[in-house]
């Protein structure tokens, strides 16, 4: 995927193929009255046209794809590609979905664009797209980069949402997806409805079964639902107040829900007050939310008020559940930082840029390191 405001096709260049030159290649007839792009990784003025190659043109032909779907040449493109590649879908499903599992986000996204376009009938590019979107906001969202994480949930949001218009059946899979998507984005109606299609659909009895336990979950706490994701909106937008006290009202319908005593925590904790937040967090874990996010907010309360012990202990148990979270990792090194321990410090955000070169916690500390 190109950065922002830059042109995805800035490196394509069209060629036009002699009239002279007619026939076909492979099962591909030649059109003479169709130019064709070359992608050339370089200024258009420095290409070598003796570097020319089929492999380029296609290459050409799926990004003129991906970005511009609409293009007047797109059918003979589809066309010209199938004739080179007849298994060009199943090409692109797999490279896509591998590179994306290897967290290489961006040449995912570019693929799987590349997919839609070039199959624009076909379900397999937005449904991939949509997961790659929804990760790497995950990925995002582990860095603190929370802006950039809800771009992309939005993203992935009108992928499905795209889907979702078409005329025709759907594969019950992607119900599933969006269903489990919108839960954890607190739409409930959204999800309700589409894991309820997903059951009425689909034939795989295992995961039948854990559509209807959520769905029933649903059911019977739609009401309540709405309270924790107004609390979470609120929380989010930087309300907290007003989120604490819708937060409040859900765990008084449901005081043994460890995720509303973890968004309690987090509206506190974003207020400062951190002993509140701690009190919170700490009884989201004795509820069943032990998890690295539960941990790490807990440690950062503890980390405030002090208690460096008890902050280490919940930061490593943290990064025990997830080694890779640079979120966890920066924290590490402000405790040591905290500590009087530089050297420690320094380490920690070199590991969060190793994995993350664009970290903005990391950056910041290194900076002030090195001024200091």
């Amino acid at each position: 995927m190109t950065r922002e405001n830059e042109d995805p096709l800035k490196d394509i260049i069209y060629i036009s193929v002699p009239e002279s030159f007619t026939g076909t290649v492979g099962d591909v007839t030649l059109d003479s009255s169709v130019l064709l792009p070359v992608e050339t990784r370089e200024r258009a003025e420095e290409w070598n046209p003796e570097e020319l190659s089929w492999e380029m043109i296609i290459a050409g032909m799926l990004k003129v794809l991906a970005y511009r779907p609409e293009h007047d040449d797109a059918p003979y493109y589809r066309a010209f590609i199938r004739g080179m590649r007849p298994r060009m879908v199943e090409e692109l499903s797999e490279t896509g979905i591998i590179n994306s599992r290897n967290e290489n986000f961006e040449i995912a996204e570019e693929i799987f664009l590349a997919l839609s376009g070039f199959d624009p009938e076909g379900v397999e590019g937005p449904t991939n797209l949509a997961i790659t979107l929804e990760q790497r906001a995950q990925a995002l969202e582990k860095i603190g980069r929370t802006t950039e994480a809800d771009m992309y949930r939005e993203r992935a949001a009108s992928t499905y949402r795209g889907l979702f218009a078409r005329e025709g059946p759907l594969p019950a899979d992607v119900y599933l997806n969006a269903g489990l998507f919108f839960l954890k984005l607190y739409n409930i109606d959204e999800a309700f409805r589409h894991l309820q299609r997903f059951v009425e659909e689909s034939d795989e009895e295992e995961k039948v079964a854990r559509a209807r336990v959520i769905l029933a979950e649903i059911e019977t706490q739609s009401s309540t639902d709405r309270l924790f994701k107004e609390a979470f909106d609120f929380i989010k937008i930087g309300d907290e107040e007003r989120g604490i006290e819708a937060i409040e009202a859900f765990l008084r319908k449901h005081p043994d829900a460890w995720n509303g005593w973890f968004l309690l925590g987090w509206g506190h904790r974003r207020l400062n007050r951190f002993e509140d937040g701690a009190r919170a967090f700490e009884r989201a874990l004795s509820l069943g939310g032990d998890n690295a996010d539960t941990r790490n907010e807990l440690a950062i309360c503890r980390m405030e008020l002090g208690d460096f012990d008890a902050c280490r202990r919940h930061l490593e148990q943290a990064l025990e559940q997830e080694p890779d979270n640079t979120r966890i990792m920066s924290n590490m090194g402000v405790l040591a930082l905290r500590e009087g321990d530089p050297e420690s410090a320094r380490r920690f955000f070199d590991v969060v840029l190793s994995l993350e070169p664009e970290d903005p916690v990391a950056l910041q500390y290194l900076k002030l390191l090195d001024e200091g």
